[in-house]
């Protein structure tokens, strides 16, 4: 089987939607398709230099293919018609296209391509679709989205989402589509020398004598830092004991995470906060090593990939029910579900913080979950199934029978 996995970057900038694309590839490529990923040399949204990629040539991954194209002609929106142009030229060359993100020029444009030239075609949304998500440029998305969206909706396979939830709450311009729920996956980040894990978090100035609290994601308002510091705040006034981790930048809305730092900076929290921005490799794997606890009150979030990572990594989570796999974390017992508030977020964080015991069980637990139901290769076997499905049927040529 021949795929197309269509995404407007790939670049580490933007986080795990744009990352997970590689992990997925190399799963389905693994079980035994012939990956080819599709996308630009986009690499940010404030002044970045583009990746430095070759351009529209086979790029060998080890083992499967990525095409990246320049943006042009709107780079800020990360479009680029030299790919458009590509795929219409080659879509017959595929069985299916597998488009990541909606209300993407790109991704738009792409669907309405793969449309025309009669090559199937899955969406997943992103989280695109939530009604929460939707408030954002409101009037300006209900038009884009009944004349651009509806469409492809309409003409697509299948719409992909990651959680129950997320497919109970998707807004479709009135469309329809059968739904897929498969989750993400991720790989466990590799387990460092103990020598080394504590050198980089002297390097980074992280004490180890206390629990360490750890958010590593992106500094966004959907992210409930809203409830977050403010509960971090009054437990520091309680006198409880942690240090707190704030992992992440905002590429796209610098001004947001500068106003998160300067709060940080001039208040109770500044002597019990580490802000490394964003963190790759060795510093995040020791980062995902020492947490004793991970937190990520988000507003809605469709999967939660950084979710996914630390209970990999056996990291105890705390979520709130806008974590949209909640339901998973609570019924496995790997970790702490709290509601949309400050005090539900406070007395959460109080429970987890004075009991290392249930910490230490709920970390066990965390680690067994994603292993059994985040494992790549397992929603590679999932989604090639999926894929199948919607393909057409060989017919049987007609076989004479004997006088």
């Amino acid at each position: 089987m021949r795929v197309l996995q269509i995404v407007p970057s790939i670049s580490l900038i933007y986080g795990g939607p744009s990352q997970m694309v590689r992990g997925f590839a190399q799963g389905l490529a693994a079980a035994g398709a012939e990956v080819t990923i599709l996308t630009t040399n986009s690499n940010g949204d404030s002044g970045q230099s583009p990746l430095a990629v070759p351009l529209g040539v086979p790029v060998q991954e080890a083992n499967y293919t990525v095409r990246y194209f320049a943006c042009s002609p709107w780079r800020r929106y990360k479009f680029s018609a030299g790919l458009l142009a590509w795929l219409y030229q080659h879509a017959h060359e595929f069985d299916l296209a597998h488009i990541h993100a909606l209300f993407s020029p790109l991704s738009t444009a792409a669907a309405t391509v793969a449309r025309d030239r009669g090559l199937p075609y899955v969406l997943r949304p992103l989280g695109t679709l939530d009604p929460a998500d939707l408030q954002k440029k409101k009037r300006l998305k209900r038009i884009y989205g009944r004349l651009f969206e509806a469409p492809n909706i309409a003409g697509a396979a299948a719409l992909h989402f990651t959680s129950p939830i997320e497919a109970e709450v998707s807004h479709r311009f009135g469309a329809s589509a059968q739904n897929w729920v498969i989750p993400l996956g991720v790989q466990p980040p590799a387990t460092l020398p103990k020598n080394e894990c504590q050198s980089i978090l002297a390097q980074m100035k992280i004490p180890q004598d206390r629990p360490l609290l750890l958010y590593l994601s992106r500094l966004d308002p959907k992210k409930g830092l809203d409830l977050l510091l403010p509960a971090l705040e009054q437990l520091t006034a309680q006198g409880l004991d942690f240090h707190l981790v704030l992992a992440g930048g905002n590429p796209q809305d610098p001004a947001y995470e500068q106003a998160i730092a300067q709060r940080i900076q001039s208040g109770i929290l500044r002597d019990r906060t580490t802000l490394p921005g964003f963190v790759t490799g060795p510093a995040k794997a020791a980062l995902l090593q020492a947490a004793d606890l991970f937190v990520l009150p988000s507003y809605y979030e469709n999967f939660g990939i950084a979710v996914a990572e630390a209970m990999a990594a056996g990291v105890p989570v705390v979520v709130s029910r806008g974590v949209y796999i909640w339901p998973d974390i609570a019924a496995s017992g790997s970790g702490w579900v709290c509601d949309l508030s400050l005090d539900s977020v406070i007395q959460t964080l109080i429970e987890a913080l004075k009991d290392s015991a249930q910490r230490q069980l709920r970390g066990q637990q965390s680690r067994a979950y994603a292993r059994e139901y985040y494992n790549w290769d397992a929603i590679a076997h999932q989604t090639l199934a999926a894929y199948h499905s919607i393909l057409p049927k060989p017919t049987n040529p007609k076989v004479s029978l004997p006088h």
